[in-house]
């Protein structure tokens, strides 16, 4: 009996396995091969050892969409939590049609970013200035979708709105892990509202923040559709995150290997910022 649940432990596995390994891993070890030439994406190539990788570290453009997409993560990472925290104890609290509530704060998190961005776009191109004009706000009359200076703020918007849902969805899971008799004990002792979430509340669901903010930060660091449904990644290059330049650069641009050995260097990066972060975070929860 052994030997046949064995069996069909390997008749399961391997396949999946096999199939993994062509359609995810092979692809994956040739892009790094493929980083190491001059290949445009079609015709001959050279190898050229570690020029691609150090064009990189020269490369203006490069830096200026790595310092976007931190940006724009890291900001869109601390406002996702905040609120999906802040939303889930007020669903998670004895509030009428909390349910349908629940359903509706879900909504934006199945719908396509793309379309979204669309909406968002038509909304800060002409819907906001428009509002913004009757009511004789001045600084709100042109579209933030323009401006070099502010536009990664509507993308940051988008991101927030259309995340928010997911994560919110996390924090009641951990909520509704919470004994109600400990904020009753706490209630007999004389603890405030804020008194309850620092002592019990948020030590209590510390593994939940922990995968929330890995989870967040390593998302919005891949950031794509937002970017390229609400600005393209303008105006100029002002929202270009490292996803679309890659996108832009290898697909379109000729640069197939080079952006090959940005994305080998992105995903480092996200690896190392995840496990750091993972770190950090786990080594909170012991503290709490």
């Amino acid at each position: 009996m052994i030997k046949r649940n064995s069996r069909m432990f390997y008749y399961m596995t391997i396949p999946a396995l096999i199939l993994f390994f062509i359609f995810h891993t092979f692809p994956a070890l040739q892009g790094v091969y493929y980083s190491f030439t001059n290949w445009r994406g079609f015709g001959n190539y050279d190898f050229v050892g570690l020029k691609n990788y150090i064009n990189l570290f020269k490369d203006p453009r490069i830096w200026h969409s790595y310092i976007f997409t931190f940006k724009f993560a890291i900001v869109s990472t601390i406002l996702v939590n905040t609120i999906g925290l802040l939303v889930a104890i007020g669903l998670n609290s004895k509030i009428k049609f909390k349910t349908t509530l629940r359903a509706i704060y879900f909504l934006p998190h199945i719908l396509s970013i793309l379309i979204v961005g669309y909406v968002f776009k038509y909304i800060f191109t002409y819907f906001l200035p428009d509002i913004a004009s009757s009511l004789g706000i001045g600084m709100l009359t042109k579209s933030i979708l323009g401006n070099p200076d502010l536009a990664w703020i509507g993308v940051v918007i988008l991101a927030v709105w259309q995340s928010s849902a997911f994560h919110v969805v996390l924090y009641l899971a951990g909520l509704q892990t919470i004994p109600k008799n400990l904020y009753d004990a706490a209630s007999i002792d004389g603890a405030g509202s804020w008194g309850r979430f620092k002592h019990i509340t948020f030590p209590l669901i510390a593994p939940f923040f922990t995968v929330n903010m890995v989870l967040a930060l390593k998302n919005f660091l891949m950031v794509f559709d937002h970017v390229m449904a609400l600005t393209g990644g303008g105006p100029g290059l002002a929202t270009e995150s490292i996803s679309l330049l890659i996108y832009h650069g290898g697909f379109q641009g000729g640069e197939f290997a080079y952006q090959t050995a940005n994305a080998v260097v992105y995903f480092i990066i996200i690896l190392i910022v995840s496990l750091f972060q993972l770190k950090v975070l786990q080594e909170r929860e012991v503290e709490l």
